[in-house]
């Protein structure tokens, strides 16, 4: 059996960023610092450093006052960071800078008096925190049908925000449905879009070529690692979303020449070693394991200034 891994996979400059906050406000401040919301979408990781002294929470008015809150990498909206202060918190921002980013054009759009259209998936914690920063301006949709049902007050001030872990390809179809109907739209610029989700998207359309079976070590709230497999799936691989080495099935490998291994942004390095070696256990013959040529996205993220 071959096992081919994909590159680039697994980590982003946002996702490594947030941890590097949250690891250094523990060591900085001591235990324990509060963070909002899962610090990215992983199990491991969250573990890890709940095991340092991290706690997790969904609302500030779990945290006691004048404690340290830290946000979390997909964002939060205006409301979240008034509540926040109004209980006295102390905050370390570990937002991704592409989410502020979209955040920052959001409010632009607001004070130019347009209505704003947010392409992204409803109930997510990035999509709750850009859909808070204009709420009373913006419109979400998902899918062209969405766009259809879509009512708006002026069709001729329209903007399109799109969720950072969508990709070119995830908005293809719905940017054009948007076009069609309200042809004076502002569409997003191509850097909206996160380059680690399109990058990570390329590589399963390579990876596939080769691969007859493609596992996705990820967690199933992790948008980017479903989109991931969806993409692998539909270019004819049986695809599959491992969270650990154990939830690698035998019966998935039967027939598979070749067994691609890739990795969501927020999935470590390690999980892919272990998927690898639960691999090597369950391969009855020799095992090859290669890597698609390594690619450096050169992308590296400051951290906020409380901690440099």
């Amino acid at each position: 059996m071959r096992i081919l891994l994909a590159s680039p996979r697994g980590f982003c400059a946002g996702v490594d960023r947030a941890i590097e906050i949250v690891e250094q406000a523990l060591e900085r401040f001591g235990a324990p610092v509060y963070v909002r919301h899962e610090i990215v979408h992983n199990r491991h990781v969250v573990e890890s450093l709940r095991a340092k002294g991290a706690v997790f929470v969904e609302d500030p008015a779990e945290v006691p006052e004048g404690a340290l809150l830290v946000f979390s990498a997909h964002g939060v909206s205006p409301a979240v960071r008034r509540s926040a202060a109004d209980r006295g918190l102390r905050i370390i921002d570990a937002t991704c800078p592409l989410v502020t980013k979209v955040h920052v054009e959001a409010l632009r759009f607001a004070r130019a008096d347009h209505e704003i259209i947010l392409v992204g998936h409803a109930g997510h914690v990035e999509v709750e925190g850009t859909m808070g920063q204009a709420p009373d301006r913006m419109h979400l949709v998902q899918d062209v049908a969405d766009v259809e049902k879509l009512e708006v007050r002026d069709p001729e001030r329209l903007a399109v925000l799109t969720q950072t872990t969508l990709s070119v390809d995830d908005t293809r179809d719905v940017l054009e449905a948007l076009r069609r109907r309200f042809p004076q739209v502002q569409l997003p610029r191509k850097d909206d879009i996160c380059y680690a989700t399109q990058n990570r998207q390329n590589a399963v359309k390579q990876l596939v070529r080769t691969a007859d079976v493609v596992l996705v070590v990820g967690a199933p709230s992790s948008s980017n690692s479903n989109r991931l497999v969806e993409i692998a799936a539909k270019s004819g691989a049986r695809a599959y979303l491992v969270q650990a080495a154990d939830d690698v099935e035998p019966s998935w490998l039967e027939g598979g020449a070749c067994i691609g291994v890739t990795a969501g942004a927020s999935a470590p390095e390690v999980l892919v070693e272990q998927v690898v070696e639960r691999l090597r256990s369950l391969a009855p013959g020799e095992v090859q394991v290669d890597s698609m040529p390594s690619v450096d996205e050169g992308v590296v993220f400051q951290l906020p200034a409380e901690l440099r």
